[in-house]
């Protein structure tokens, strides 16, 4: 049968089942967009800049039951959207991006947009793909479907020229099938289960460890902390993975960048089981952990394992098939030692919840009691937030001193209730995160936390919550300052070089933009505004709080890797920073 490349782009993205796309028309991809307007199932939205697509996208993928997918111009909206689509690789989310391309067969150089995408996104993506014909267009995009779903996930590109969706041609009867596509799972190796369960069995002190990739094990992962009695430490990206009001989570990291309860307990065990996470800098604190030498590492990726930390086992597999055949054989172990007449490890379960309860209690009373008493305290605030926001919410922060204040400060109690951009560092997330999460989550309560210098780059894109009717919450941590750079540079330098803010009033933006927009200048001023804020955002309104926020204390994440890094120096390098800096506090 005869079919325009438009029509079967609709067609294998509906049996994906993506629900919506983000990008913006361009010659090169009108014909697809003239085709999902007619999709049932499909809802393409408009967005400001490529880069906001590839967030919001992201933003899906995280939050989500379907994939996120981007459709958006070749060329200029490809490079846009590069920042997007690198965090979302070194991230592990999946990303469906669909761009136009130029037209292959018209024999002409030099036409619009006439440039090598492939090569710009190779670093950037799982996979390419150019699409050379009808008969290739749906099995390219189911199989770059199952590419970015499958393995350690991540974003995959195609390209269908113009000329293809734009003019019929022949395919097959019937179209192919979605599921004839996917790979087949690899087996697990149930000796090195086994092998783990022992060595977790022996501990004295077993401890756990989760990042991003062990989200869906969830359930099990509690499970077998409580099974374990195992105080558990997460990476920044990972903050939801382990629930934040469990008494065994323990907080961010569990080395010299990390808060008390994960340092005195994580950071003391004696068997640490490490699960989707890869040790990269953020989530160690600029590598300031210390596992213990007997360290269990899950990961699907193999690549991830005895790159920066060596392993006593290696588990390679989906975190959620590893972890429930882990348990099995745990409890196999254990009935077997019971039958044989041994005693069973000592839980420790009852002294550490007290030990944790009593460090958070520690941190969070410092907290309070330190500070500038004329700006807002981010300690009073989050605990405000936290007591007025439903179970389900979704928390989305920037990149920036905000982002380890809200995981430390603030307890994420829902599987992907918390995102933010991590590795890449992508500053400008937020503001285009939320709006997706919100398009994923209509029902859940979305709050941004975003600097005031993550808010320049992004921020147009309020215009969109605004335009599509998302009751999200944009809190702006306004200190005039690049704050984390700015705190990071008082040590060595003395001096805050290009860290600055150029003075905003954020309230004649929002006006601009038509969202709501209120102001917590003093800590008096919490509840009322959270409660107001919460009201229009039930009313499908977006809404801009404009927080005064008391940068003074440091957290630990922040006070940890510059000693950190610090200590990585020669004696003579470091020295020499020192002196700098006790001279120019000197003199000035």
């Amino acid at each position: 049968m005869l079919k325009s490349g438009a029509a079967l782009v609709r067609h294998a993205l509906e049996a994906i089942g993506v629900k919506q796309t983000f990008g913006i028309p361009g010659v090169h991809n009108t014909e697809i967009y003239d085709e999902l307007n007619r999709s049932a199932t499909i809802t393409p939205y408009l967005v400001g800049h490529e880069m906001a697509a590839a967030c919001m996208a992201d933003a899906v993928s995280r939050t989500g039951d379907s994939i996120g997918c981007m459709l958006i111009v070749p060329a200029a909206g490809v490079t846009h959207a590069a920042s997007g689509i690198g965090e979302a690789m070194l991230a592990g989310i999946p990303l469906l991006i669909i761009s136009g391309g130029i037209h292959r067969g018209s024999g002409k150089r030099y036409q619009l947009h006439d440039i090598d995408q492939h090569q710009i996104l190779k670093p950037l993506t799982k996979a390419t793909y150019l699409v050379e014909d009808h008969q290739q267009l749906i099995p390219t995009l189911f199989e770059a479907y199952w590419t970015a779903v499958s393995g350690e996930p991540g974003p995959v590109f195609v390209e269908v020229p113009v000329d293809i969706q734009l003019f019929r041609g022949e395919v097959s009867e019937p179209l192919p099938q979605l599921q004839d596509f996917a790979p087949a799972p690899a087996p697990l190796d149930e000796q090195a289960i086994a092998a783990a369960a022992e060595k977790l069995l022996a501990a004295k002190r077993p401890a756990l460890f989760v990042g991003w990739g062990a989200l869906r094990a969830r359930r099990a992962l509690v499970e077998l902390a409580e099974l374990l009695g195992a105080p558990v430490a997460t990476t920044l990206q990972g903050v939801s993975s382990f629930p934040g009001d469990h008494p065994l989570h323990t907080g961010l990291s569990f080395g010299g960048a990390a808060v008390s309860a994960a340092r005195k307990t994580v950071g003391e065990s004696d068997c640490l089981l490490a699960i989707g996470t890869r040790f990269g800098e953020i989530a160690t604190g600029s590598y300031s952990v210390e596992p213990p030498e007997e360290l269990i590492h899950i990961d699907i990726n193999p690549a991830v394992f005895n790159a920066n930390y060596p392993a006593s086992l290696c588990l390679q597999g989906d975190a959620t098939e590893v972890l429930e055949q882990l348990l099995v054989a745990l409890r196999a172990a254990m009935n077997e030692r019971l039958n044989q007449g041994q005693s069973l490890p000592q839980n420790r379960s009852a002294e550490l919840t007290a030990s944790i309860a009593k460090y958070k209690l520690k941190t969070h009373q410092a907290w309070l009691a330190g500070g500038d008493s004329r700006r807002v305290n981010p300690a009073q605030f989050f605990t405000a937030l936290r007591a007025k926001l439903a179970a389900d919410a979704i928390i989305v922060a920037d990149d920036g001193n905000h982002t380890f204040l809200t995981a430390e400060l603030l307890p994420i109690n829902r599987a992907a209730g918390f995102i933010s951009p991590t590795d890449f560092n992508a500053m400008g997330y937020c503001i285009p995160a939320c709006n997706g999460a919100k398009l994923a989550n209509p029902d859940s309560q979305v709050i941004g936390i975003v600097g005031d210098g993550a808010m320049f780059m992004t921020g147009m894109e309020v215009a969109t919550a605004v335009h599509y009717q998302l009751g999200v919450i944009y809190v702006v941590f306004n200190d005039g300052e690049l704050a984390q750079i700015s705190q990071a540079q008082e040590l060595p330098y003395r001096y805050k070089t290009c860290t600055k803010l150029a003075h905003t009033h954020w309230g004649a933006f929002a006006e601009a933009m038509e969202c709501a927009y209120l102001a917590i200048d003093h800590e008096r001023d919490i509840d009322t505004v959270l409660d107001r804020a919460l009201l229009i955002s039930e009313q499908h309104q977006p809404v801009i709080i404009d927080l005064k926020v008391d940068y003074s204390q440091k957290t630990a994440f922040t006070k940890g890797i510059v000693k950190a890094n610090l200590n990585r120096f020669e004696t003579t390098e470091k020295l020499r920073f020192v002196g700098r800096a006790l001279k120019r506090k000197v003199v000035g």
